[in-house]
């Protein structure tokens, strides 16, 4: 096996089983041809599988089943390093994530930066769909499932409920992404946003100072 074959799976193990994976992820060991071509032949040896155009992947193994699967937000993480897209929560997914619906989305589904289209990887499909909304850079899929629901409802549909049920569920990371990501966000979302950090300060400074929090943040 080539050297750039040996430094793919280093990678690949240092990953674990499930990982996704492009020839983007291994452009720093060569040229893309003979990252291409290293890919095909750990293909051939049975280190790696190919579970799409483009995509391959380090199956996580069952004793019966052999081979499963790979999960389906591996795959459009996947994806998206392919395309140089940035990924976030569908608002479905965020709305059942975030406790604000319990119904589980059908299907896999997530928001992107780029064009919406379904892709398959070993029999798996998932969609991605442009989002109108922001995807914030390194915010956490909290804090960009809060962006994906926000745009979803609407601003009118976002009550003093929401604010109280969203803001339990920030931590300090979450919110400063959000206060820092207000800039590109359309302006009613943006002030959402500080009421969200203002509801969420008022329950803190109310903890500190041994009084009951707001309903929704105990």
């Amino acid at each position: 096996m080539s050297a750039v074959a040996d430094k793919i799976m280093k990678r690949v193990r240092a990953k674990g089983r499930g990982w996704v994976f492009t020839p983007k992820h291994f452009i720093d060991f060569g040229t893309r041809g003979s990252v291409d071509m290293a890919l095909s032949r750990l293909v051939q040896a049975g280190e790696v599988r190919r579970v799409g155009r483009g995509l391959y992947d380090y199956p996580k193994l069952h004793h019966k089943l052999g081979a499963l699967t790979p999960d389906a937000q591996m795959i459009a993480l996947a994806v998206s390093a392919q395309s140089g897209d940035q990924l976030a929560p569908s608002a479905a997914t965020a709305a059942n994530g975030l406790g604000l619906s319990a119904q589980i989305p059908a299907k896999p589904s997530y928001a992107t930066t780029g064009r919406t289209r379904v892709r398959v990887a070993a029999g798996r499909s998932v969609a991605l769909k442009h989002s109108r909304a922001p995807v914030l850079d390194n915010a956490s899929e909290t804090a960009n499932g809060v962006v994906q629901l926000l745009a979803s409802l609407g601003r009118n549909k976002v009550d003093a409920d929401a604010i109280a049920h969203l803001s339990d569920r920030l931590d300090n990371k979450d919110m400063q992404a959000l206060l820092k990501g207000r800039p590109v966000m359309p302006g009613w979302m943006g002030d959402v946003v500080l009421r969200l950090n203002a509801h969420r300060r008022g329950a803190i400074d109310a903890i500190r100072g041994g009084k009951n929090p707001p309903e929704g943040l105990s």
